[in-house]
């Protein structure tokens, strides 16, 4: 049976390569095999080889797998004339798929990321089949030159082991992809004396790490750090206390600018840290390959399952399989080379890895740093506070700092009359008062002289009789009535009577008043008054005199009632004055609330105002993102701020256009 099969890239059969040669390769665990093999030069089938035809690998009946041609090698000198191809596994076919631009996948299942990545492919080579994990991280890549990086990347946050295992046949295209839970069956035994040959034991502390800081994308104190989900708070994670014990405390800062998830960073670095923590330990193992061999068929030296090692020295020790190569399947199928433990990292492998990362970084979107303001300048009073509003977007990676400065001055207006329509305006009722005037100054005498004496005469105008008569006779009478009765009393007169008390008595008359009832009538009969007054005149002579008045030292007071003034105003206009006018007061406090939180501080400036503390937050203790976040300012009176916003942001550029 031929152990190489060629097929073209539509995996159609091209030839048997019979005459190959030196035919060698090597199985990694969870990485790309490698084989290789080599043709005489004059070989009429090196015609048919073309780059990237596929390559299916035989060792002595067992199938290895399903491999791709790389360069080949052309030897020719004195001694040797061959062509040496080299060959990787048909995994690398997701080498030629790239991811442009951004992806990002967020509370996806292991298997619905593994899908998505699979679906990148130009030409579907492989398709999803078993997938024992169902997590849910946050990925996300940029960039990607390959698909099969990012495919390798999904399971690095696992706290468990995994393998990834494949069925690459040809009758099974696309080919299948599994990603499994690794097998701790001991698969086979190598035993001194059996098929051991040789064993080297490697334990290298070199690269022992206890302490671990992990970093993720951004730079400076954008940088993503574990500390947020580190139970411990602290930028690092630790090696159990009695590893610490054992080798004390190594530090390494881990820095992979890939992680944009700090969850999924945590989770990577404590993978990492324990594969770390102990001192790398590998067996080398130069064995006879037993299975070939052994007629039972139960020996078998699978990558990834485990191989128990039987030592006299070294005694009994079960180690995963990490490696397996042959060097030589046609000269020496026995001699097989097996890498058990942790696999050794070579310059080769270092470098690339590097070199790889250093690609990533240079297209990687980390972001930047950027500085903003917002300014405002208003005026405002008690009822109408300044209000500042500014908007943080959903895709705002970090707030670095906002820092608010503000300060009051004198209210500010820009004219000094408007129009006005005609109105009537009553003043406010005035209370009574008295004014007193001020005293005159002493008292004084005014005096005005006449021009001189002089006579001054009226005349009548004649003499004249002047008569008045009565109506006729008349006889008034009047009637008096002075009392109501009268009462005469008399005596016998004293000492004439001889003894004593002898006749002495009174005599005591009534008369009533009616008897004494009288009028009297006076006879005037008609007659006349006659007067006569003569020609006369009157001459009365006022001599030269003078009239002298003092006024003494006196106050006026005026007595002001409760009254109202009312104005009539007609319809008018007033022409405006344009300037820039200010009150002759400011305020002389303020209140300043940050999305409704009182902000401690109530001076009419302030400077560099922290506002991280007062912004409204969301159940994880970020500030909001795509919302209006508002400030207010609050004088006690009239007056105007002047205030600034000044904003470090982090962010990166990933959505919008080229415009």
């Amino acid at each position: 049976m031929a152990l190489l099969k060629l097929y073209n890239k539509q995996l159609q059969l091209k030839a048997y390569l019979e005459n190959a040669f030196k035919i060698s390769y090597e199985q990694q665990f969870n990485s790309i095999w490698t084989a290789a093999f080599s043709l005489p030069l004059n070989d009429l089938k090196e015609e048919e080889i073309s780059a990237f035809d596929f390559l299916e690998l035989f060792d002595n009946g067992k199938r290895i797998g399903m491999f791709r041609i790389l360069p080949k090698e052309t030897v020719k000198n004195e001694n040797t004339k061959t062509v040496t191809y080299k060959c990787e596994h048909v995994l690398a076919t997701l080498l030629s798929d790239v991811l442009f631009r951004y992806h990002q996948l967020s509370n996806y299942t292991t298997k619905d990321v593994i899908e998505y990545l699979l679906s990148q492919q130009e030409t579907k080579h492989w398709k999803l089949g078993k997938c024992d994990f169902t997590r849910y991280f946050h990925y996300s890549w940029e960039h990607e030159n390959t698909i099969l990086g990012p495919l390798f990347s999904i399971p690095k946050p696992f706290d468990e082991p995994y393998e990834w295992t494949w069925d690459d046949s040809i009758g099974n295209y696309p080919w299948t992809l599994n990603l499994v839970k690794v097998s701790n069956e001991i698969t086979g035994e190598i035993r001194y004396r059996k098929n051991l040959k040789g064993i080297r034991k490697e334990e290298d502390p070199t690269d022992i790490i206890t302490r671990l800081y992990c970093l993720g994308y951004g730079e400076g104190v954008n940088q993503l750090d574990i500390s947020k989900v580190n139970p411990t708070g602290k930028p690092y994670i630790e090696a159990p206390q009695h590893i610490i014990d054992k080798y004390g405390i190594h530090k390494y800062i881990w820095a992979d600018k890939r992680f944009e998830n700090v969850g999924t960073l945590f989770s990577s670095g404590q993978a990492l840290l324990n594969k770390k923590c102990r001192p790398k330990l590998t067996y080398s193992v130069d064995a006879i390959d037993y299975e070939l061999i052994d007629p039972y068929k139960l020996e078998k030296y699978e990558i990834g399952k485990l191989i128990r090692i039987s030592d006299e020295e070294l005694g009994i020790v079960d180690v995963r399989l990490m490696k397996k190569g042959k060097s030589d399947v046609t000269g020496n199928p026995l001699n097989v080379n097996l890498e058990i433990g942790d696999p050794i990292e070579d310059l080769g492998t270092t470098q690339a890895d590097i070199e790889r990362r250093q690609k990533i970084n240079e297209t990687y979107s980390q972001g930047a740093t950027n500085i903003d303001s917002h300014d405002y300048n208003d005026n405002c009073d008690p009822e109408n506070p300044a209000v500042i509003k500014f908007f943080l977007p959903e895709d705002l990676v970090n707030i670095n700092s906002l820092i608010l400065t503000y300060e009051i001055e004198e209210f500010r207006a820009y004219s000094k009359a408007t129009k006005g329509g005609g109105a009537t305006v009553q003043s406010t009722s005035a209370g009574g008062a008295v004014v007193d005037s001020t005293s005159s100054g002493g008292g004084s005498t005014q005096t005005s002289s006449s021009g001189g004496g002089s006579t001054q005469t009226s005349t009548s105008g004649g003499g004249g009789s002047y008569t008045s008569e009565s109506g006729g006779g008349a006889v008034p009478s009047t009637t008096q009535k002075s009392f109501a009765e009268l009462h005469l009393m008399s005596g016998v007169p004293q000492n004439s009577v001889g003894t004593d008390n002898w006749g002495y008595h009174l005599h005591e008359v009534v008369i009533p008043g009616d008897y004494f009832s009288h009028s009297h009538t006076v006879n005037v009969p008609a007659h006349g008054h006659q007067v006569n007054i003569p020609a006369h005149s009157h001459s009365v002579t006022v001599p030269a005199h003078a009239h002298s008045v003092a006024i003494p030292n006196h106050t006026h007071q005026i007595n002001i009632p409760n009254h109202t003034h009312e104005i009539q105003l007609p319809d008018h206009m007033h022409d405006i004055q344009h300037g820039i006018y200010k009150l002759s007061e400011k305020p002389s406090r303020v209140t300043v609330k940050v999305d409704g939180n009182i902000v401690p501080v109530d001076s009419t400036s302030a400077q560099n105002i922290n506002l991280i503390p007062y912004l409204s937050k969301d159940g994880s203790g970020k500030i909001d993102r795509n919302k209006w976040h508002e400030i207010t300012i609050t004088p006690d009176r009239l007056g105007r701020v002047n205030a600034n916003i000044i904003s470090r942001l982090f962010i990166q550029s990933r959505i919008g256009g080229t415009f």
